[in-house]
């Protein structure tokens, strides 16, 4: 089974990502849970992203890096995975580790370098619409991480909120939930 590296959104290492790394756990994978926010939880998506802004990105990219630093150091093959600015984040060094053995998006991505070139197993569980993962935006994301040569698979949820995976915040959706970890699963089997 897979190794699996779990960033949380910009609500934090909330409880609902615990569970989601038990459900993992409870498929057989080893999961890792780094708090890239040293222990601090918001209430909204804006306070989250507020101090997402305060500590930059490049310090969150870096505390990241030195969350998985051990375990590539063990020559280990990861699974990168995130919800919204955690997939943003799992996104970054997936592209960046050219052993990375797959990438699992919930609810977000990030931006794809023209130039860059990866042959990473990739799928994305995403609300449709998203308040933050517009229409052409996702299109876009889609074209460039192709032309690098990934291999995307992409689940759409209609009428499912922005975070639909947390039973604790106002856009969980439990059908689409369902279907994301269902999906996730057989992804993650078909990688182990």
């Amino acid at each position: 089974m897979a190794q699996i590296v779990l960033f949380h959104s910009a609500y934090g290492l909330r409880p609902a990502v615990h569970a989601a790394a038990d459900r993992l756990r409870a498929a057989g994978h080893q999961v890792h849970v780094p708090d890239v926010f040293d222990g601090r939880l918001f209430e909204t998506v804006e306070e989250g992203m507020a101090y997402h802004e305060e500590v930059g990105t490049e310090e969150l990219l870096r505390r990241a890096v030195g969350a998985v630093g051990p375990l590539l150091a063990g020559g280990e093959r990861l699974v990168y995975a995130g919800f919204s600015l955690g997939g943003a984040l799992a996104q970054n060094l997936a592209l960046a580790d050219e052993n990375a053995l797959g990438l699992l998006l919930l609810h977000g991505t990030s931006d794809v370098r023209d130039d860059a070139t990866t042959s990473v197993p990739v799928q994305l569980h995403v609300a449709e619409p998203d308040v933050y993962e517009s229409e052409d935006w996702l299109n876009a994301w889609y074209l460039r991480l192709r032309k690098a040569g990934a291999d995307v698979e992409v689940h759409r949820y209609r009428g499912a909120g922005h975070i639909f995976t947390d039973p604790e915040l106002p856009d969980y959706d439990a059908e689409a939930a369902e279907l994301t970890w269902a999906a996730a699963l057989d992804f993650l089997a078909e990688l182990g």
